[in-house]
């Protein structure tokens, strides 16, 4: 089992950055595939990026030379940074964790992108 609390949320002007950030608790981080994804008011939870336990990355289209994952295993994180943030980047930003067979998500941490 695997316990993920994401942290770094907040509100920013469009332009701005944040880091998000997913402490992972409870079993071998570096076993586990590691995901952010993202779910906007009445839309479906959509993958915004993905590091594999090897360190392979991959983005959605929209978020590409924009925001970066990267993971820590030494200190059981992950992190994405978001730069150039757009109104349309607003959601309730989740981590995950995945390997063949399971599935873990976090609570989710709110990113608000307004001026």
């Amino acid at each position: 089992q695997v316990q993920l609390v994401e942290s770094g949320g907040g509100l920013v002007q469009p332009g701005g950055s944040l880091r998000l950030s997913c402490a992972a608790s409870g079993s071998i981080f570096s076993i586990y595939n590691m995901g952010w994804y993202r779910q906007a008011p009445g839309k479906q939870r959509e993958l915004v990026a993905r590091i594999t336990s090897g360190g392979g990355t991959n983005y959605a289209d929209s978020v590409k030379g924009r925001f970066t994952i990267s993971r820590d295993n030494a200190k059981n994180t992950v992190h994405l940074q978001m730069n150039s943030l757009k109104p349309e980047d607003t959601a309730v930003y989740y981590c995950k964790a995945d390997r063949v067979g399971f599935n873990h998500w976090g609570r989710g941490t709110q990113v608000t992108v307004s001026s």
